[in-house]
């Protein structure tokens, strides 16, 4: 893979792969994740897939990449740490294999340019309708996160375990902020994308002149555009904390617990081969611990696996568990990592992972999409970008030593569990809500266990709509006592319904114990 800088904020990687009888031409718009746009920009790849001003619409859309011989267009956005990341991506066949010499090429750069670069307006802004219909699928697919109850349980942690830092923004969008958001706010985040981001044109699997005409195109789109390219965010990590346990109640058949671990410092470059192995050896492989014995020996979880994320040192294990296991489940979890930590790691537990992940990196280059993501990987986080060859001899190179000090570094910041019963970690913490129409309030109560030192709780008060529940007031309360209690008037209307959620707080015995709950009523 070769790699230049074209302008200011702009490079082109390039990589001509003649093992392939496709190619790719992508483009990655990569800027700091703000809290204001959030929404706008996680709406904005769906807005951007159904067409741009030569093909307006999704049918004129299809019949284009049918036309192409079944090229595929994709525009997907995905949190890269504190950043955010665009991109356009074209995939077909080489000019070599079309059957009447048609310039296929040069139509896939036309295409992701236009994509990028032109998409379809109505005067001034996004087309008013597709923004409408597109905000519709993004709102559905934040209200249905709270149904997959693993990746709800591991957005809950993440939110608590980033707080307010810049990886905190929740890029997936926010639920209460989709129906607002208009096609002239969509337009401006679009713009700001265009104006902000690094940019990386990627092409794979394109001779030398094709792939200099693509960059010229790029250049030639660039030049219309005024550009300021905004700084990325560099690697972090969250500060060690003493951990935080929140529970919120389902009526579900299986427990999901997430523990979130911190580096408590930037992951270097250097240190990610250690890493991989580390998390092999731990819970990322079927020979890790997690798996042979928090599974398979000790049966206390349906499933239990460890990964790492580089841009914020941080280290998740998911696993879903009987209600009832669920404190067993966590020390068995910690007990494993501790054991990796100060007691013998076999030779052969360790070639074991060492195999499985060589051999995992060998199919790395057998597709287009595999080489594109590993290289623009390497250029988010900075520092010399390796091959899979060098990644490979890295790994090799790791020992015994360079794992436990990766594991020994990771301390427990949150541990997030989903279950049909009350907290787990304390056990008695207990949480009540209510809302009165002929009172006019909501009001709640946090009630700890002896010994509690102090609590606090919050509550958002929701009020059913058209569209689904809508927040309409929110309060909090503290107390340096085992009970916290707040009541707040509010015109509770006649003939609608209404959702409380309360999630109540106490400290007890040095550690938080935190429940989440939902009351609803109707009038």
């Amino acid at each position: 893979m070769k790699r230049m800088e074209i302008a200011p904020g702009v490079h082109l990687s390039w990589d001509p792969a003649q093992k392939f009888n496709r190619c790719r031409v992508s483009i990655h718009f990569a800027l700091p994740a703000k809290r204001e746009t959030a929404t706008a920009h996680a709406l904005l790849p769906l807005v951007m897939e159904r067409g741009y001003a030569d093909c307006p619409d999704m049918t004129q859309l299809t019949k284009k990449l049918a036309r192409l011989y079944g090229a595929d267009l994709t525009v997907d956005a995905r949190p890269m740490g504190a950043n955010h990341n665009l991109c356009v991506s074209v995939t077909g066949i080489k000019d070599q294999f079309a059957l009447e010499g048609e310039p296929l090429t040069q139509e896939y750069a036309e295409l992701a340019l236009g994509t990028a670069f032109h998409p379809y307006f109505v005067g001034e802004t996004f087309d008013p309708e597709a923004v409408n219909i597109e905000k519709q699928m993004l709102k559905k697919a934040l209200e249905d996160e709270v149904n997959e109850k693993r990746l709800y349980c591991q957005r809950q942690a993440n939110r608590e375990f980033f707080g307010d830092s810049p990886a905190g923004v929740r890029q997936e969008g926010y639920l209460e902020e989709v129906e607002g958001l208009t096609a002239r706010q969509l337009t401006d985040a679009y713009y700001e994308m265009l104006r902000a981001a690094s940019i990386e044109l990627i092409v794979l699997g394109c001779g030398e002149a094709q792939t200099e005409a693509v960059k010229n195109a790029l250049l030639e789109e660039l030049s219309q555009v005024e550009r300021a390219p905004a700084a990325l965010a560099e690697n972090m990590a969250m500060p060690r904390r003493e951990p935080l346990y929140k529970t919120e109640t389902f009526d579900t058949t299986q427990a999901k617990l997430c523990m979130l671990f911190t580096l408590g410092q930037p992951m270097q470059p250097e240190q990610l081969a250690a890493v991989r192995l580390a998390m092999a050896l731990y819970g990322g492989s079927v020979t890790s611990r997690l798996f042979l014995n928090v599974r398979e020996r000790d049966h206390l979880c349906y499933y239990c696996s460890s990964s790492f994320q580089s841009f914020t040192g941080s280290m998740a294990v998911n696993s879903g568990v009987e209600h009832a296991d669920a404190a067993r489940a966590e020390k068995a979890v910690l007990k494993e990592l501790a054991d990796l930590c100060d007691g013998p790691i076999t030779d052969e537990e360790l070639e074991d992972c060492r195999r499985s992940l060589l051999s995992g990196m060998t199919g790395l280059e057998d597709t287009l999409g595999g080489i594109e993501t590993w290289y623009y990987m390497e250029v988010l986080r900075g520092g010399p970008i390796q091959s899979p060859d060098e990644a490979r001899a890295a790994l090799c190179a790791v020992t015994k030593e360079d794992v436990r000090a990766i594991l020994r570094a990771l301390t427990l910041s949150v541990s997030a569990f989903a279950s049909d019963s009350q907290a787990w970690n304390v056990g008695t913490t207990k949480v009540s809500g209510s809302v009165s129409y002929a009172k006019q309030v909501y009001n709640a109560t946090v009630t700890g266990p002896v010994g509690t030192t102090k609590t606090e709780l919050s509550m958002t008060l929701y009020e059913k709509g058209i569209f689904g529940y809508t927040e309409v007031d929110s309060a909090s309360a503290t107390a340096n006592d085992r009970t916290c209690a707040k009541s707040v008037s509010y015109a509770i209307k006649s003939g609608k319904s209404y959702k409380l959620t309360v999630t109540g707080k106490a400290y007890v015995d040095g550690k938080w114990d935190t429940v989440t709950k939902n009351f609803t009523a109707s009038f």
